[in-house]
């Protein structure tokens, strides 16, 4: 994991989620549906990019996700590196009613992965299928591409909430514990009373301690080896 993903866990757990993809294919509808449960017929276009955020439970644990909206328009991508590096969780979103919409996918994957590396959870969604009979995009079109990048794919609807929480509940914010489950033991064993704050010199102390801690008090974790882990990954999964 690089720095830029690493998340402080001293408080609540706090993860960046950001939308992208073209302009009115539906990303401030799906953050506006997500966040409040709501659906504005008269949704303007963002410009630059929106904020919100929506407490969520994962595993027991109490998640702050930040939802970044950002504008479609080719004038504003400049502003979107920034705020995808700093992203767990990345929506690439397209209209299934417009074709056009799910041609410039590659592009902005391919635009993120100059950026970002693919620790972070990538999701494919195809919005509107509320408006079936317009379709233009087959589902199959969307699950191949997903398949080909190795990323999860979901259709919803954010104008009937349909596809949501199946999407987010269990594929999204399964794969976010997975790939920092570190965040949620260390939370953990920060929410029962344990210093984590020890120094270099007493690592391999602070190693069994923090094992045995954790098996008399039930809590699963999954950081044992975590040096022998990050060096295995440099070396034999680079990119990863």
């Amino acid at each position: 994991m690089t720095d830029e993903d690493s998340v402080n866990v001293d408080e609540v757990l706090k993860y960046k989620m950001i939308f992208v993809g073209d302009q009115s294919t539906g990303k401030s509808c799906i953050l506006n549906r997500f966040a409040n449960n709501q659906f504005d017929e008269q949704y303007q276009a963002t410009i630059g990019l929106d904020f919100q955020s929506k407490n969520v439970i994962i595993k027991d644990q109490d998640v702050r996700i930040l939802l970044y909206d950002t504008a479609g328009q080719e004038k504003f991508r400049s502003l979107i590196p920034m705020y995808i590096r700093e992203s767990q969780i990345v929506l690439f979103v397209y209209d299934i009613t417009r074709k056009d919409s799910f041609n410039s996918i590659p592009k902005w994957f391919s635009d993120v992965l100059d950026i970002k590396s693919n620790e972070a959870v990538f999701v494919l969604i195809g919005n509107k299928i509320d408006l079936e009979n317009e379709r233009k995009v087959s589902f199959k079109e969307g699950k191949q591409f997903a398949d080909e990048k190795n990323i999860i794919f979901g259709e919803v609807s954010a104008k009937t909430g349909d596809g949501f929480e199946d999407l987010f509940n269990n594929h999204i914010f399964e794969l976010l514990y997975v790939k920092f489950k570190k965040d949620f033991d260390r939370k953990n064993l920060i929410d029962v009373g344990y210093d984590l704050n020890v120094n270099e010199d007493e690592d391999n102390k602070y190693k069994n301690n923090i094992n045995n801690y954790a098996g008399n008090n039930n809590i699963k974790i999954g950081i044992k080896d975590e040096k022998k882990i990050e060096k295995k990954k440099k070396k034999c999964c680079k990119g990863y």
